[in-house]
């Protein structure tokens, strides 16, 4: 999978001098946490920042939510966005692996990307984005069984399950692998009537099973 699959496209986006009262009244409209700052030009829009909710709460009085539906007038802030938005972004491509945005937003402790196609703003992929599609990999409309299991034989486990599927008649919805701590293990949803003597011949293959969802 890549960004520009689970990117939203829709974007909001507001100018840099907008008032700091007009960025909170957008997200609390919009209900949304964050808002990219573009500045119109000759050349076209331009990107000139990043705002989030952290950002505005942060340029108010302790006391006063910057969010709520009637702010104090003493509360009001004149400053303009580009007094307080990122300028320092972090940008990926719609041509990433999403797993590669992901790291990058884990490591930099930061909720989204902002995704450029030769400078141009084409989307912003968040941490709800990468759940969405982690949860897209274990979901399945149709009756089928997730089976997790050990692969530190180091074999080809793709060929594996595919043998062993075609003997049994099973069909193979989905399978990845990764590392259980500094085990590799495989997860693997199936689909048939033949479950069991296809469960036997994994086990006898040599590859424990750690976990069975029936769903």
């Amino acid at each position: 999978m890549i960004v520009s699959m689970w990117m939203s496209r829709e974007l909001v986006t507001i100018e840099p001098q907008a008032s700091v009262m007009d960025a909170a009244a957008l997200m609390a409209r919009r209900h949304i946490r964050r808002l990219p700052v573009v500045e119109q030009r000759a050349a076209g829009p331009h990107l000139a920042g990043f705002v989030s909710k952290s950002d505005i709460y942060h340029s108010f009085a302790p006391d006063v939510n910057p969010f709520a539906a009637v702010v104090p007038v003493s509360g009001r802030p004149t400053i303009a966005v580009c007094e307080i938005m990122s300028r320092h972004l972090r940008t990926t491509t719609p041509e990433t692996p999403l797993e590669e945005a992901a790291k990058v937003m884990r490591e930099e402790k930061i909720g989204a990307l902002l995704v450029l196609r030769n400078e141009a703003l084409v989307g912003l992929v968040t941490e709800s984005d990468i759940f969405r599609a982690f949860v897209s990999l274990f979901d399945s409309s149709k009756k089928s069984v997730r089976i997790t299991f050990d692969v530190s034989k180091g074999e080809d486990i793709l060929a594996v399950i595919a043998s062993l599927a075609a003997q049994h008649r099973i069909r193979v919805t989905s399978l990845f692998s990764c590392q259980q701590e500094d085990r590799p293990v495989c997860v693997v949803r199936v689909t048939g009537e033949k479950f069991d003597p296809f469960m036997e011949a994994l086990w006898k293959s040599g590859h424990p099973v750690l976990s069975i969802l029936h769903s």
